[in-house]
């Protein structure tokens, strides 16, 4: 049985749209199963994104960075929504989430994509085409284009241009292949490389230190391949993989193409992991501002990060495994949110999707 050996703080972070509501549903679940497993969690909620904006002009304060690297986890909901898009803003929703992954070390984003059978149904390949779709994408987070400099519009020729730069540092592609190799350690042992090899000078440059670490872990089936290749391969074959990493771009848009295979993204967690202490668990889909109050939002996403918490902030993998098998009971009595509903099912509210959840989590085994 595993024992609790300490006490945790973790930072709640409700974002905007829906984010509060399913951030809701992750924090019950958080409360409930600390308390089988023996782990004191104290909750500190704070305010990022959007209500941020609002409230204090930035949407991530001083304060609630120190905040989050005072704690031991950070569990967020999704932000942005209409009402912040104006291009000619000083700040928009997510540059929240951006420096709070930068400020906390977090140059991993882990994203396990699972297809229950329940949902097969809900998918849009065939059944027999996704069933047993179990692989992790390991993106790197904090370099490429979405942090290069400079990042402008600008005249070029008399006319305007716009400019985003692609850098990545030797050290940058060592420690996210070397997270990749870590995590294919612990499930399967075969580890992908998605690059663009063949008209990047960064894609050269990542596969051949890629190829070069790979030579480290003699025990791991390594490979490569070109990004726009393996976005075909995925559709057609995608039990497949087990481990994928990839640069930041790629891995944004590979990660929501295999998303849509567990028929939605409501479906999938993450967590954007570095070298220390910190953690930032948060579902993949956004914020949803059109249903934002219905309460028909789908919890399970955050939920499932909430599972990747306890397995990885918290040492506790009975706790994760747990919460993990509560999601697939729910799943197959039939409880099912709008996004993830067929003819028949068992149609629920957010709320009452989460009542079911922990209706069904066991506490430790004595075995």
């Amino acid at each position: 049985m595993e024992k609790s050996l300490k006490a945790v703080q973790v930072v709640v972070t409700a974002g905007d749209g829906i984010g509060p509501e399913v951030v809701a549903a992750g924090a019950q679940v958080l409360e409930e199963v600390a308390s089988l497993y023996d782990l004191q969690v104290t909750q500190v909620e704070r305010p990022l994104g959007g209500g941020s904006i609002d409230k204090f002009g930035e949407p991530c304060t001083d304060e609630v960075l120190q905040d989050a690297l005072d704690a031991d986890a950070v569990l967020l909901g999704a932000v942005g929504g209409p009402q912040w898009d104006d291009p000619q803003a000083r700040f928009t929703p997510e540059e929240g989430v951006l420096r709070l992954r930068e400020g906390l070390g977090l140059y991993a984003n882990v994203r396990p994509v699972r297809v229950h059978d329940a949902l097969l149904g809900r998918s849009p390949l065939r059944p027999e085409v996704v069933r047993g779709t179990d692989l992790v994408i390991v993106r790197e987070l904090t370099g490429g284009l979405y942090f290069g400099r400079p990042k402008e519009l600008r005249t070029v020729d008399g006319e305007p241009a716009a400019v985003d730069t692609l850098l990545y540092r030797r050290s940058e592609v060592e420690r996210i292949v070397r997270h990749g190799f870590k995590w294919a350690s612990a499930r399967r042992g075969r580890l992908l490389s998605v690059d663009k090899f063949n008209v990047l000078v960064t894609g050269r440059f990542w596969r051949d230190i890629a190829t070069e670490i790979s030579r480290q872990y003699p025990d791991i089936e390594f490979s490569t391949m070109l990004a726009d290749a393996f976005a075909a391969a995925l559709v057609q074959r995608p039990t497949d993989w087990d481990v994928v990493v990839t640069e930041n771009t790629f891995g944004d848009f590979l990660s929501d193409e295999a998303g849509v295979f567990t028929g939605s993204l409501g479906m999938l967690p993450s967590a954007s992991l570095g070298d220390g202490p910190h953690a930032l668990y948060e579902p993949v889909h956004g914020s949803a501002p059109d249903i934002a109050g219905d309460h028909a939002a789908n919890p399970l996403a955050t939920i499932l990060s909430v599972a990747l918490m306890f397995r990885h902030s918290f040492g506790l993998s009975q706790a994760a495994t747990a919460i993990e098998s509560a999601v697939e009971w729910t799943l197959n009595d039939g409880f099912r949110t709008r996004d993830i509903a067929e003819e028949g099912a068992r149609l629920v509210d957010t709320q009452s999707m989460t009542a079911a959840v922990i209706a069904r989590i066991e506490g430790p085994s004595t075995n």
